[in-house]
């Protein structure tokens, strides 16, 4: 598996494009914005993009959807009860980035347990409600993306609409019980490893491992 991150948008999102180095497949997560900038990436690794992928519904993480879909025929895929949010700019935040352009429905959904095939390469979904109500982690071997449920140190807001503390906490919880050596790709600020945030995070309750 290669993965290249590309710091997108004015909330300075983490786009991960995710390649199977036998086959040439790729999948785009979380396009916030420029995605010229991610087609260029996408070009120069001659890859065949089959998903974009979308942690959540917010702006940062979807306003490159409808270029990227179009430029490359992938199917666009998203928790059901975040879909909604891509058909109204209030719900995805997109006022945040003073730019409200309209965003395409999702051509599928995907669920707690759900498996996304990018060539050799396998995506199991993990839900993980809390920072919005369909929020999920990608668990991709041992490197899970973890949108904006997990960030090194901290975790995702759950102070906007549908964000809810009760379900990050049980969020956390469940993705706490991967390997410790397990890679975090967070969706903002730098890359760590479950064993660290265990150790680390102030929100990771200690109790419960």
């Amino acid at each position: 598996m290669i993965v290249k991150t590309v710091v997108v948008g004015p909330l300075r999102t983490n786009c991960h494009v995710v390649a199977c180095e036998r086959t040439g497949c790729g999948a785009i997560i979380d396009p916030g914005f420029d995605a010229d900038e991610i087609a260029r990436i996408t070009d120069s690794m001659a890859l065949k993009i089959v998903s974009i992928l979308n942690t959540h519904g917010h702006a940062d993480h979807v306003m490159g959807n409808d270029p990227l879909r179009a430029r490359t025929g992938a199917a666009v895929m998203i928790h059901r009860d975040d879909a909604p949010a891509l058909l109204d700019a209030s719900r995805m935040f997109a006022l945040w980035t003073g730019l409200v352009v309209p965003v395409g429905a999702a051509d599928a959904f995907v669920e707690d347990g759900s498996v996304i095939r990018v060539g050799d390469l396998e995506f199991t979904v993990i839900h993980t409600p809390g920072h919005t109500p369909g929020s999920i982690c990608l668990l991709c071997g041992d490197t899970l993306f973890s949108g904006d449920t997990l960030f090194a140190g901290s975790v995702g807001r759950v102070d906007l609409p549908g964000g809810s503390g009760f379900d990050l906490e049980r969020s956390l919880e469940k993705i706490m019980t991967l390997a410790a050596k397990t890679r975090v790709l967070p969706g903002h600020g730098p890359a760590t490893t479950i064993g660290r945030e265990k150790r680390k995070n102030p929100f990771v309750r200690k109790d419960k491992f």
